[in-house]
Protein backbone atom coordinates (compact mmCIF):
# COMPACT_ATOMS: atom_id res chain seq x y z
CA UNK A 1 0.00 0.00 0.00
CA UNK A 2 2.39 2.52 1.42
CA UNK A 3 6.35 2.54 0.94
CA UNK A 4 8.49 4.17 3.33
CA UNK A 5 12.36 3.98 2.57
CA UNK A 6 14.77 3.26 4.78
CA UNK A 7 16.57 6.72 4.86
CA UNK A 8 13.08 8.29 5.26
CA UNK A 9 11.75 5.58 8.05
CA UNK A 10 14.97 6.49 9.95
CA UNK A 11 14.47 10.20 9.90
CA UNK A 12 11.14 9.48 10.84
CA UNK A 13 12.57 7.72 13.61
CA UNK A 14 14.78 10.08 14.82
CA UNK A 15 12.29 12.94 14.44
CA UNK A 16 9.57 10.52 16.68
CA UNK A 17 12.84 9.50 19.15
CA UNK A 18 13.26 13.71 19.60
CA UNK A 19 9.27 14.33 19.94
CA UNK A 20 9.67 12.12 23.22
CA UNK A 21 6.01 11.43 23.20
CA UNK A 22 5.19 7.66 23.83
CA UNK A 23 2.51 6.03 21.56
CA UNK A 24 2.89 8.56 18.63
CA UNK A 25 2.99 7.21 15.12
CA UNK A 26 2.83 8.75 11.60
CA UNK A 27 -0.43 10.25 10.04
CA UNK A 28 -0.51 10.38 6.17
CA UNK A 29 -3.45 11.71 4.84
CA UNK A 30 -4.94 13.80 2.05
CA UNK A 31 -7.54 16.95 2.28
CA UNK A 32 -8.72 19.13 -1.03
CA UNK A 33 -6.60 22.37 -1.39
CA UNK A 34 -3.13 23.37 -2.66
CA UNK A 35 -2.41 24.38 -6.72
CA UNK A 36 -3.19 21.20 -7.87
CA UNK A 37 -6.69 20.33 -6.51
CA UNK A 38 -5.49 17.76 -3.25
CA UNK A 39 -2.39 18.68 -0.24
CA UNK A 40 -0.73 15.87 1.59
CA UNK A 41 -0.28 15.66 4.80
CA UNK A 42 2.14 13.82 7.27
CA UNK A 43 2.76 14.26 10.90
CA UNK A 44 2.37 12.51 14.20
CA UNK A 45 -0.40 12.03 16.12
CA UNK A 46 -1.45 9.83 19.06
CA UNK A 47 -5.01 9.06 18.59
CA UNK A 48 -6.96 7.08 15.83
CA UNK A 49 -9.82 7.60 14.79
CA UNK A 50 -12.77 4.87 13.67
CA UNK A 51 -12.42 5.52 10.69
CA UNK A 52 -8.68 5.58 10.63
CA UNK A 53 -6.42 2.32 8.75
CA UNK A 54 -3.35 0.93 10.83
CA UNK A 55 -0.71 -0.44 8.71
CA UNK A 56 3.12 -1.20 9.59
CA UNK A 57 5.11 0.35 7.36
CA UNK A 58 9.33 -0.03 7.49
CA UNK A 59 8.76 -0.69 11.13
CA UNK A 60 6.70 2.42 11.75
CA UNK A 61 2.99 2.52 13.26
CA UNK A 62 1.24 4.24 9.95
CA UNK A 63 -2.46 6.16 10.27
CA UNK A 64 -4.44 6.92 7.37
CA UNK A 65 -8.26 7.72 7.75
CA UNK A 66 -10.36 6.33 5.55
CA UNK A 67 -11.33 9.20 3.00
CA UNK A 68 -7.42 9.49 1.86
CA UNK A 69 -6.46 5.78 1.51
CA UNK A 70 -7.62 5.78 -2.18
CA UNK A 71 -5.60 8.44 -2.91
CA UNK A 72 -2.63 7.04 -1.32
CA UNK A 73 -2.03 3.32 -2.98
CA UNK A 74 1.43 3.13 -3.98
CA UNK A 75 3.00 5.95 -2.42
CA UNK A 76 6.59 6.10 -1.65
CA UNK A 77 8.13 8.24 0.67
CA UNK A 78 11.23 9.11 0.60
CA UNK A 79 14.16 11.30 2.65
CA UNK A 80 16.72 13.42 -0.34
CA UNK A 81 19.36 15.14 1.35
CA UNK A 82 20.39 18.55 -0.89
CA UNK A 83 22.68 21.64 -0.62
CA UNK A 84 19.90 23.30 0.71
CA UNK A 85 19.53 20.45 3.20
CA UNK A 86 17.17 17.61 3.49
CA UNK A 87 13.43 16.96 3.38
CA UNK A 88 10.97 14.38 2.38
CA UNK A 89 9.78 13.58 -1.24
CA UNK A 90 6.39 11.83 -2.29
CA UNK A 91 6.13 9.13 -5.00
CA UNK A 92 2.69 9.08 -5.97
CA UNK A 93 1.66 6.39 -8.95
CA UNK A 94 -2.35 7.87 -9.23
CA UNK A 95 -1.45 11.40 -9.59
CA UNK A 96 -1.99 12.49 -12.90
CA UNK A 97 -1.01 15.97 -12.42
CA UNK A 98 1.38 17.66 -9.43
CA UNK A 99 2.21 21.25 -8.71
CA UNK A 100 5.91 22.53 -9.21
CA UNK A 101 6.73 22.28 -5.76
CA UNK A 102 5.26 18.63 -5.44
CA UNK A 103 2.88 19.02 -2.38
CA UNK A 104 -0.19 18.92 -4.11
CA UNK A 105 -1.53 16.65 -6.79
CA UNK A 106 -4.91 15.56 -8.51
CA UNK A 107 -5.85 12.18 -10.59
CA UNK A 108 -7.54 10.97 -13.05
CA UNK A 109 -10.64 9.89 -11.20
CA UNK A 110 -10.53 13.25 -9.19
CA UNK A 111 -9.84 16.79 -9.34
CA UNK A 112 -10.35 18.07 -5.74
CA UNK A 113 -10.18 21.76 -5.07
CA UNK A 114 -7.71 23.72 -6.07
CA UNK A 115 -6.99 26.90 -3.66
CA UNK A 116 -8.05 29.89 -5.51
CA UNK A 117 -5.21 32.23 -4.79
CA UNK A 118 -2.72 29.31 -6.95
Amino acid sequence: MITISETASDKIKEMLEEEGTPGLFLRIGVKEGGCTGFSYGMGFDDEENENDKAMEVADLKVVVDDDSIKYLFGLIIDWKESAMGGGFTIENPNATATCGCGSSFRTAAAAGKPDSDC
